[in-house]
């Protein structure tokens, strides 16, 4: 009957009413999460000042709580030394990427060339140009190293284990590569960057990422550059893996 249709559709209403305010509250419960912590729900397409963290922000999985401070989140990707996530230091999400065949039996040593880090914030910030520069005026895809480590001892996240990097050119789809901040010409990292680079390659081993025969390399090695520098060069050719039958001659052109 008329009544009965009537009120069906005034019970409707009532749980629609309903449901968009239990939606509206959540809603405004994941942003005053965000808010409390100081922070701005964003899309991750573009770069976050200090870090971004999850499950702060309503809506699709890109929209992303920004803080403006650094917060540590490791990825949990190896069991002997915390590597730290992309959204630790608010990367940008990239425009694409290419998954990389795992286990690679190729791992390339770089230097940044730059400025060096020795805390969580300088390093982030050094992180956020380094991509800026690959991304906007190389036009890469993404930041090029699989992974960066600062001399605050601290492993970052670049593009990780599984997608393919724009480190080394005519060896990206084959291998891992890590590139510490700063410019070791004259001088080698500290020790608390060359024990995290060291414990990246263990975790690269034992978590199946690199092989176990694996040849380590240096950036100069197979291209025409000075990277990773004189000093940090001269030092991991006495490391375990260094492939001294095919490293070549010091490259003196930039």
């Amino acid at each position: 009957s008329q009544n009965v249709r009537k009120l069906t559709m005034e019970i409707y209403l009532i749980r629609l009413t309903e449901q968009t305010v239990l939606e509206l509250f959540s809603f405004a419960v994941t942003i005053s999460a965000c808010t409390d912590l100081g922070g701005i729900c964003q899309e991750n397409v573009k770069q976050c000042t200090g870090s971004y963290v999850s499950g702060k922000c309503a809506g699709p999985e890109n929209i992303k709580c920004c803080t403006g401070n650094v917060t540590l989140q490791d990825t949990k990707s190896c069991k002997n030394v915390p590597v730290y996530s992309r959204d630790t230091w608010g990367a940008r999400s990239p425009l694409s990427f290419e998954h990389l065949p795992v286990p690679v039996g190729m791992f390339f040593i770089h230097h940044t060339a730059g400025r060096s880090c020795t805390t969580s914030e300088t390093c982030a910030a050094i992180l956020r140009g380094i991509q800026r520069f690959h991304m906007e005026t190389r036009k890469w895809d993404d930041i090029a190293y699989s992974f960066l480590v600062g001399e605050d001892g601290r492993i970052y996240e670049g593009r990780g284990w599984k997608r393919v990097g724009s480190h080394t050119k005519g060896y990206n789809s084959k291998s891992l590569a890590v590139s510490v901040m700063g410019n070791f010409s004259s001088i080698t990292p500290n020790t608390a960057a060359l024990d995290a680079v060291r414990s990246l390659l263990t975790c690269a081993v034992d978590a199946g990422y690199l092989k176990k025969d694996y040849s380590l390399y240096g950036h100069r090695d197979v291209r025409p550059t000075e990277c990773p520098g004189d000093a940090f060069y001269g030092l991991i050719r006495g490391w375990q893996h260094y492939n001294t039958t095919t490293g070549k001659k010091q490259r003196k052109t930039v």
